[in-house]
Formats: C-alpha cells, structure tokens, sequence
C-alpha cells in the first residue's frame, strides 16, 4: 500500500495587483488503480517571502525567551531579509515536521455543549482549585467529555485518552490532569452536588427548550460491575433481577427521572437486588422534596406500582397522578366488561377501548405492529421449545436426573412460552424412552393467548379523557427507553471497575453529566434532520484533528504552528446548520534560542 507522503504546498495569488503566497500542508495519496492525487490536511495562511517591505507577512508569535508576543516577518533560507522588513525568522521550509496528531473536532463540540449548559458557572464555586493548583473542575469537564466521545475506564481515560486529544489546548495552554489520584479525587468531591445540580439543570432546561414538568417518566434499570463478592455490610452492589443478561454479577439498580421532552431532571442510584415496586414511593417525596408540590402526572411501567402505591396516590391531597401500565391479569378480569365498549381508532393499525370503573379509568390498547412482533416472538421460541425437547428425547442412555436437567435448561430459555407444552417426565427409577417422556401442545392455552397478542391495558386516575389521547400519552414512556440505551449504548455506563461505594456513585454521576450533554445535542439536532444522532455528528467531528507543525530556523530554534484541520465539506454542513463557528488559529510561537553549553575547566 502506498504510504502518503507530507509537503508543503504553495497557493500563490494576486490581489488588487499583488502577489501573495499562502501554504498549506498536503499529502500525496495513490487510489486503487494507481492514480495519485492530493489532498489538503491543515492550511496554514499566508507566508511571505517577498523581499519588498509592502509584500511581507506579519506574523504574530510567542517567543518563549520573552515570554511575550513579538511581530516579525517570516524568510524562506534561501531569501535574505531586507533592511525594511524590521525583524525577521529565515525558516527551513524542507524540514519541517508534523507532530502530535490528536482529536480535537469532538472535543471541541463537547465543549460547546458544556458552554450551552453553562455548567461552569455552576462548577465554579462548588469546586475551586486546591492549594496546589489542582483545577478539580476541569477534570470534572475533561471526564464529562470522555465519557461522551470515547467512554472506558478512568484509568484509561489517564493513561491513554487524554494525551491522545486535544483537551489540553481546549482546556487551557497550562491545564494538564497530574497524577491519576487526581482524577479519583475529583470523584469524591462530586455527590454533595447531586440535588444542587437536579435543580440547576430543571432551570437550564426551561431556558434552553422551554421545558415542562407536569409529566414526568419513571423507570428502571441495572448495571453490573466486574469484580467479585463478598462486600461490606450495607453495600449496594448485590445479585439481583439483571437486565443486562448478566446474572453472574454484582449489580446496583438506577432509578431515572425524565420530563415530557426527555430531558433528565434526577436519578437516584439502589442496591442490585432492589425489587422495582419498592422504590416509587421514596422517589415521589425525593421530587416533590426537591421542586416543591405540584399537580404532576406520572409515566410508569406495569412493574413499578403495587395496588397499595396506587391507592396512597389516589388517596393523597391533592391526589398524585398516575397512568401506568397493567399486568395481563387484570386484563383477563376486565375482558368481559372491556368486551361491552366499542373500538375506536386512534392510529392506523391501532385501536382503543376505555373502561372506567372505581375511580380509575382503564384503556385496552390494541396495535396490529405489536400483535406481529409478539406472535413472531411466541412462534420462535414455541419452535426453539419443540425442537430442544425432540433432541432431548433422541438421546440415547439419558438419565431420569440429566433429563430433569436439560428440560430446566430448556424451558428456562422458552420462557413463558414452555406453558404452552405438557410435558410428561418419567418417575423415580423409571427409563427415559418414547413411552416415559412424552410432550403435546396446549391448544386450550394457546386461543385465549393468541387473542391477548398485541393487546395491552394502561390505568389512570386523570379524569375522562379520550383513550386515543391517554394512549399518545403513553407513548412518551419510549423517551425514558431511549435514555437508557444510550446510558449503556453511547455512554458505556457498565461495567463499572471502582470498589469504594463512593467512587461507584460519582462513576454514575460523570455518565448522568454526560448524559445532559448528549440529550442537548439530540434536542439541537431535532430541529435538523431526526434521523442524525448524537453520535453520528460526534464521530463527523473526530475526524478534525490538531497537530503541531515545527519549522526550524537557522539560528537553532523552531516556529511552531498549532493548526486544527480545515474542516471537510459535511463538517462544514454541520457547522453551518448548527450556527457554530470555529475559534480562530492560534497564533505561531517561537522557541527559545539552545545556549551554548561549554565544556567545565579542567
């Protein structure tokens, strides 16, 4: 493969009857076929050689001997500088390096994200610098900014991550972590903060996407960590209900609150074995705690409220409102009252009935995309279940105990669709054969569950309104699944590696901080094209790099040029539709002329 080569490349012009040079860094590709081409990697501006005064390029740098900004007029080596030109660099234009190529374009969005949230106005006074000058809030940013871009481990995020990016330009020309302690530290300085920033955030939601907080989403899910039991009395990583498909390990359970629009406003963090109906009620005085008591309505799934929750809800001044899912159950006691209503479309392919009754008012909810989507599920698992069981009755010398172990196995990967099948086992002390071990289909279940498929039943206490609206309702409760796939899709929430329960949290806290500034992107997007993710413009923008361009002089030292990539054409779409506008160049800067070193006397 033909490896690209550097150059610099000159760009010459007249303007108004004058001739002026501008340079750019480029490189020489080969295509498939052999055919070669350029292409531009940084431009670099104008740089003057002309041996008139009115031709010369000022160039502004930083001579790090002065340690002050100096205008000087730059020379090729082989042109002399004029009595005119004032003071003036000749530069080795052929031994020039490129160094240090590092991330900068998503780092640099992340900070503008930040910027959007003003989240240093809200850092600032909550985490001043140490005596020593350890800036805790900017590594609170740099790990805010990781963990949205490129999210792994802390550690790696110090060893690796961010030498590799541009943070420490962004951040400031002095900013640099320290050792990897100081990142751990900036963890056990943030969960004092937690309520001050739910609050924070509630009032830079409003102002930023004039959002509303009379309908809240409630619901839950689970991380696990890569470490091995036991653990101190108390701590909450626990074996638990794992939605992760990860019953091997330790979990803790995170409990997340978001408005209407999808915008998080509080989470709270339980331990793994936490069961989903024990957690409403704290999380019901946690938020009117923290914004005050106010008619709110409540998104929930059928698995967090117990009728006991619902009844406190109900009987509570003012009442608390809820609309929730409702187990299959109560469908199958509401089925011959709920038979008596009529259909009514609320969408096409989906369908309503309402019922009111004690009250609550109850909707039958029926979707011919869900009907689908569940009997295709029930089939296939149906299928898997048969099949499993007629190589299990195939097997030749089966023990009665290895059978009773297969068919768990088995049926535990069927799922609930395994009560559809009767299944004969041999007695104690009896073979395994055709006569002993015997299974058939259920068709008495199988009816009354087809005509369940696609069906489901919500349950408020709101008053009478159309089911169609109380279903569209419902369905902002997507928002909420959407979060959690990015916490643990985009955001890498798990696994977790900390041990101290403390660090465990604030390792939460970063990803819930991130996760405010990928919602703030997804909302920006939105008015642009719904299909463009977060992610997608994230890793646009990583293909803008920043390098340092050295160019020698002939009297020992190096004008440094610290250049951004000049952005492609979709970066520059992005950028113009995002009404962004890229920070200016830095200015060059200059070493300090190498000292002679003398040999000591003898």
């Amino acid at each position: 493969m033909h490896k690209p080569t550097l150059f610099l490349k000159c760009h010459p012009r007249v303007k108004d009857g004058k001739e002026h040079r501008y340079w750019s860094l480029c490189e020489n590709r080969r295509t498939a076929d052999g055919q070669r081409f350029q292409r531009q990697v940084i431009y670099l501006g104008e740089i003057n050689d002309s041996q008139k005064a009115n031709w010369i390029k000022q160039i502004e740098v930083f001579d790090q001997a002065q340690e002050a900004y100096a205008t000087v007029a730059l020379f090729p080596e082989d042109r002399v500088a004029t009595p005119l030109s004032g003071p003036s660099i000749q530069i080795r234009l052929g031994e020039f390096e490129v160094c240090r190529p590092r991330q900068w374009g998503a780092c640099w969005v992340a900070l503008w994200l930040w910027r959007t949230l003003q989240l240093d106005e809200f850092w600032t006074e909550r985490l001043p610098p140490s005596r020593e000058g350890t800036q805790w809030r900017l590594i609170l940013k740099a790990l805010s900014v990781y963990r949205l871009i490129d999210p792994g481990s802390e550690w790696r995020f110090h060893r690796q991550w961010f030498d590799s990016s541009a943070l420490s330009d962004l951040l400031g020309p002095d900013f640099q972590l320290g050792c990897k302690e100081n990142v751990y530290r900036t963890l056990d300085k943030l969960l004092v903060h937690k309520e001050a920033l739910f609050t924070y955030l509630r009032s830079r939601w409003e102002g930023l996407f004039e959002a509303k907080f009379d309908v809240l989403l409630y619901d839950l899910t689970s991380t696990y960590f890569e470490s091995d039991p036991p653990f101190p009395e108390g701590d909450k990583r626990r074996f638990g209900y794992s939605r992760d498909k990860r019953s091997d390990c330790v979990q803790v359970v995170i409990a997340l609150v978001l408005t209407s629009e999808g915008l998080p406003i509080a989470y709270e963090v339980f331990a793994g074995n936490t069961s989903d109906k024990t957690t409403l009620e704290g999380m019901l005085q946690k938020i009117e705690k923290q914004y005050g008591q106010r008619q709110r309505i409540w998104l929930m799934d059928r698995g967090i409220p117990t009728e006991e929750t619902l009844e406190q809800m109900r009987q509570s001044k003012p009442p608390v409102q809820y609309l929730v899912g409702t187990p299959k159950g109560r469908l199958t006691r509401l089925e011959k009252k709920l038979a008596e209503q009529p259909w009514v479309q609320a969408r096409e392919k989906v369908q309503v009935k309402v019922h009111e009754e004690a009250g609550e008012v109850f909707v039958l909810v029926e979707s011919q995309d869900r009907l689908q989507k569940e009997r295709a599920m029930r089939q296939h698992r149906l299928r898997q279940y048969w099949r499993r069981l007629l190589e299990i009755r195939e097997l030749k010398e089966l023990s009665r105990d290895d059978l009773l172990k297969k068919l768990g196995a088995a049926q535990a990967q069927a799922g609930r669709a395994q009560g559809l099948v009767q299944v004969q086992v041999p007695a104690e002390g009896q073979a395994v054969n055709r006569q002993t071990f015997t299974f058939k289909l259920l068709r008495s279940k199988l009816r009354p569950w087809r005509r369940k498929e696609g069906r489901y039943l919500l349950r408020t206490n709101l008053p009478r309104q159309q089911g169609a609206q109380l279903w569209e309702l419902y369905l902002l409760l997507a928002e909420i699944e959407a979060a959690f796939k990015n916490l643990k899709g985009d955001l890498r929430i798990r696994p977790i590696f900390h041990s101290p329960e403390k660090r465990i949290e604030a390792h939460i806290f970063v990803a819930f901080l991130s996760y405010c500034l990928h919602v703030t992107l997804r909302k920006k997007l939105q008015a642009l094209a719904s299909g463009l993710t977060p992610r997608a413009v994230l890793e646009k923008f990583a293909a803008m790099e920043m390098v340092d361009v050295h160019f020698p002089t002939v009297d020992g030292r190096k004008l440094i040029f610290r250049r951004y990539t000049k952005p492609e054409k979709d970066q520059a779409i992005l950028l113009q539709q995002l009404k962004l506008e890229l920070p200016p160049q830095a200015p060059p800067q200059i070493t300090a002329a190498k000292k002679l070193i003398l040999p000591w006397p003898k």
